[in-house]
């Protein structure tokens, strides 16, 4: 009984986390002036806010071009680096 408590607990908390992501972009519809998007405008700009935030969340194939001691690589190293990056991920 208590683990069935906690999944339910554990399931409605992670629903809710889900919930703020999209009001979050939702929320940031606004115009210029502080008015609220509507229409086509207020899709545009959540599916903006979407893909931007899908976007930081997973790194380029730039951002793990980096050496063993965590630099960046530079020139044919970096070129290969990312060459095969794209690669993989085509897979």
């Amino acid at each position: 009984m208590h683990k069935l408590i906690i999944t339910a607990f554990a399931s409605v908390f992670l629903v809710n986390i889900a919930f703020a992501a999209d009001t979050s972009c939702e929320a940031k519809a606004v115009s210029k002036d502080g008015k609220p998007l509507a229409g086509a405008a207020k899709a545009a700009s959540i599916k903006k806010c979407e893909k931007e935030a899908a976007a930081k969340s997973t790194p380029t194939c730039e951002d793990k071009a980096v050496s063993k001691d965590g630099k960046p690589l530079a020139g044919a190293a970096k070129a290969a680096s990312i060459k095969k990056c794209e690669a993989e991920a085509k897979k």
